[in-house]
């Protein structure tokens, strides 16, 4: 076989198409959505390589239409779980050892066919599944997997090149080996791109991968998986079941041979799942690796030096965007005195001017929450904001699920700093605001670190640069992603790194080096050259 020092093309993000009328890409992402829509999938599981059907199956739906069935996906049982974990651990015998341009070509071609032929049927099972307009579709499912994919590749070269210092006499040199075991990924319903890099990230350093998809986003991760299988990962590198999580994952963190989990999702759950893999702990032939990011409860600063136009956008955009559904999303704002009446008359503007409908319809920015449960829960935070004496709702408190699971954007502006939707995570179209005095910017800022368990991501938009330094330095522990003069959602893979430290994860930093650094298990070769025959070092001479 012949050999070289390769590198590989050089990573740039996926151009976001407009969609605007008249575009091709329109029409084309259009004609996908009314096919998909009117037709019926079947999703099986995705055993070694092949398509397993159980017969037990459940409905999917479009969250903006609930009533109307696009497919079926099947449900695995304890048996078809314990088959993907056996044909994971059979294919890590070749897989492990396959050259690490060959896996790289495998997951730049996945790239390609997302970003070209499948980019159409990505975005549209995106929009019907889960519910995002256009916009959102294209930056998550086709534009954000791409770059993950791209990205990944040459981050995984770049770590492969960091090699130890050697001499003359002994050559050192590290072997990223991939875990010993297989890997275990949990991936959520907001993001396909999420789905898409959980999974692919780990296998790309060389890991076989037991991949569980949210059942409100399967209709996606049959694409994903699609795709993966044109692009040529072998049977049983990629492992993808549905079903009971309490069961599939109780079956995968009992085998001896788990080696690491990489997880998006409900922080409750993940600390569930440590202390699942703790309590277990003497059982693995290895330490797991356990990688999570988890809820937030983002938050925008508004300094009284704020653009009031600029802070209202940032609130519009940043708290409202796929229904807030993102946990990067905007959920409580901090908003200086004497800019608030300018903030308040272009925010409600704003929301106003918001359509709200089925994502088919392209004038649509907002659409339905994710399911019925998600739409009873925001509904009761807004019911209990109504009764509030230390809370007014200032625009929206509407919602209706009799077709679809919508629910107006609405803000809250509340007296109390301490109010419950100001530190509870809500993942929905809801943000509340706390008007501060100017004068109390410092003790705010306090105020704003306290208030949640959780350090995602925040913004603060000032024009004073002392207040902005001060902001950086006090919230330095209250964002992993913290934005100067911006909304605090929109991480770019290769220019925002995401994630964050106390209850919303491990900060491993999706979309970059770091990440891919949990998932392989260097080892140490020295390699010496004249080798001693002798025991005696000179300090032991006469």
């Amino acid at each position: 076989m012949g050999k070289g020092f390769f590198n590989v093309p050089i990573a740039v993000n996926e151009p976001v198409k407009s969609y605007a009328p008249g575009s091709p890409e329109r029409a084309e992402v259009l004609e996908a959505y009314k096919t998909m829509f009117n037709s019926q999938v079947e999703v099986p599981l995705h055993i070694n390589g092949k398509d397993v059907t159980t017969g037990n199956t459940r409905t999917m739906s479009p969250p903006h239409d609930h009533k109307h069935i696009v497919g079926t996906y099947h449900v695995a049982d304890k048996s078809h779980v314990e088959e993907a974990i056996a044909t994971a651990l059979e294919a890590r015998k070749t897989w492990s050892l396959m050259p690490w341009e060959q896996r790289a070509g495998i997951f730049l071609k996945a790239a390609e066919l997302i970003a070209g032929p499948y980019r159409a049927k990505i975005n549209a099972a995106t929009m019907i599944g889960q519910s995002k307009n256009i916009h959102q579709a294209e930056i998550d499912s086709a534009c954000e997997l791409v770059d993950f994919l791209r990205f990944n590749v040459q981050y995984m070269q770049e770590i492969y090149e960091e090699q130890p210092e050697s001499t003359s006499a002994a050559w050192n040199r590290i072997e990223y080996r991939p875990l010993e075991g297989f890997t275990y990924a949990v991936t959520p319903f907001n993001f396909t791109a999420i789905a898409g890099n959980l999974p692919s990230c780990m296998a790309l350093m060389g890991n076989v991968v037991v991949w569980k998809p949210s059942d409100s986003q399967v209709y996606s991760a049959k694409v994903i998986m699609d795709v993966f299988k044109e692009a040529g990962v072998p049977e049983g590198v990629i492992n993808m079941v549905m079903g009971d999580p309490a069961m599939i994952t109780g079956v995968i963190l009992s085998s001896p041979d788990f080696s690491g989990l990489h997880f998006t999702g409900s922080t409750t759950v993940f600390k569930n799942l440590w202390k699942q893999i703790g309590n277990n702990i003497h059982n693995y032939k290895t330490y797991p690796r356990i990688v999570g990011e988890t809820g937030g409860k983002d938050f925008i600063v508004a300094h009284k030096t704020a653009n009031a136009k600029q802070v209202a956008t940032a609130i519009a955009r940043g708290a409202f965007e796929f229904q807030g559904q993102k946990c990067s999303a905007a959920s409580r704002a901090y908003i200086a005195k004497s800019i608030w009446p300018d903030v308040k008359k272009f925010v409600i503007e704003d929301v106003k001017s918001f359509k709200m409908g089925s994502p088919e319809d392209m004038s649509n920015f907002i659409t339905a929450v994710i399911h019925e449960g998600a739409f009873d829960k925001l509904a009761g935070y807004i019911d209990q904001a109504k009764k509030d004496d230390d809370a007014e709702i200032i625009v929206g408190g509407n919602y209706d699920k009799s077709k679809g699971y919508f629910i107006d954007p609405t803000i809250i502006v509340t007296t109390n700093p301490q109010y419950k939707t100001m530190y509870t995570e809500l993942f929905g179209p809801i943000i509340t605001i706390y008007i501060y005095e100017d004068d109390a910017y410092s003790e705010t800022l306090k105020l704003v670190d306290q208030t949640s368990e959780y350090g995602l991501t925040g913004a603060i938009l000032a024009t004073d640069r002392y207040a902005i330094t001060e902001a950086t330095q006090a919230l330095q522990n209250s964002a992993g992603n913290f934005y100067i003069n911006d909304k605090p959602t929109g991480a770019v893979v290769g220019q925002q790194p995401f994630g964050g430290a106390r209850n919303s994860g491990t900060n491993d930093k999706a979309g970059s080096a770091q990440n891919l650094l949990r998932w392989v298990s260097p080892r140490m070769v020295k390699e010496t050259f004249v080798t001693p025959t002798d025991y005696r070092y000179p300090f032991l001479g006469e």
